[in-house]
């Protein structure tokens, strides 16, 4: 049995490949999705049956027969490709409003930004894996200096993540690529030290080669990224997985921003607690000296 297609392009390829196997009814389908991806994106199975001129059921039977659990799961890969080839917002309002006819008002998009937020929340602590998390705080904690990178919209929780850890007395350092000098911070990293990577698909070329290169010396590596599929996931010591909610092709950073503060605040615990041990051992040797 063929695996699931992972993206468009492999979905595109799929369905191309078992178009003459096909029925009337699903050759009618697949004409209709490839001709129209940028409203498969976002309307309806009632809408876009209607327009395709077919049965709601017919667009969930099409989806399951390219091992999907459901129509909603295809029409992300639709989604995912707007956004790869849409990055520009402005771009991507216009596609939203042409492909649903809708125009919501700031008020609509607050409560939807707002659920959706608060969907992802909800779902991620069930979603990292505590035996993932707790090796991610080991390796942080013996590293002399921690080094973080997150290029493009990874950028946020990358600088985040920095300025949290500068406050719990973690040295720590922003591969910010300044200057396009990433190959010049990134041999400056030590084997002692660690380095966080925070990519999300389309996955900047940027934070695979500095991932790729810290694989190549030894250096501890942890990822915060969005699918154990991830190229960055394959390579790293530590793969944190989370989902952002995503509303009308506009991801948001809200669960990989916890997952962060999380980690810093942690780390913190972490060395109050060893603080304390080797104060209270200082103090104990004193003792019976």
């Amino acid at each position: 049995m063929n695996q699931t297609p992972q993206d468009f392009e492999e979905l595109e390829t799929r369905i191309t490949a078992d178009y003459p196997s096909l029925s009337r009814r699903l050759q009618q389908t697949a004409r209709f999705l490839l001709d129209h991806p940028q409203e498969v994106a976002f309307a309806t199975v009632a809408k876009l049956a209607e327009q395709a001129g077919v049965t709601p059921s017919t667009l969930i039977r099409f989806a399951n027969h390219f091992g999907f659990s459901g129509f909603s799961e295809m029409q992300q890969l639709f989604r995912s490709r707007l956004v790869d080839e849409l990055p520009n917002y402005n771009e991507r309002i216009r596609a939203v409003r042409s492909a649903t006819g809708e125009t919501p008002d700031s008020t609509q998009l607050l409560w939807e930004f707002a659920e959706a937020n608060r969907e992802v929340l909800d779902q991620l602590p069930g979603r990292i894996d505590p035996r993932h998390l707790e090796r991610a705080l080991d390796i942080f904690e013996q590293a002399r200096a921690i080094h973080v990178m997150g290029a493009r919209r990874s950028f946020v929780v990358a600088s985040y993540m920095t300025y949290a850890l500068h406050h719990i007395d973690k040295r720590t350092f922003l591969v910010n690529g300044l200057g396009g000098m990433y190959g010049e911070q990134i041999r400056n990293i030590e084997p002692q030290d660690a380095l966080l990577v925070v990519s999300f698909s389309p996955y900047a070329q940027e934070s695979r080669e500095v991932a790729d290169e810290a694989r190549k010396r030894g250096i501890p590596l942890v990822v915060i990224t969005d699918s154990n599929l991830s190229p960055l996931a394959r390579i790293a010591d530590v793969s944190l997985v989370v989902h952002e909610a995503e509303v009308k092709s506009f991801r948001g950073l809200t669960a990989s921003l916890c997952l962060t503060q999380t980690l810093a605040i942690s780390l913190g615990v972490r060395q109050d607690k060893a603080r304390e041990r080797s104060a209270q051992q200082q103090q104990d040797d004193e003792e019976r000296a």
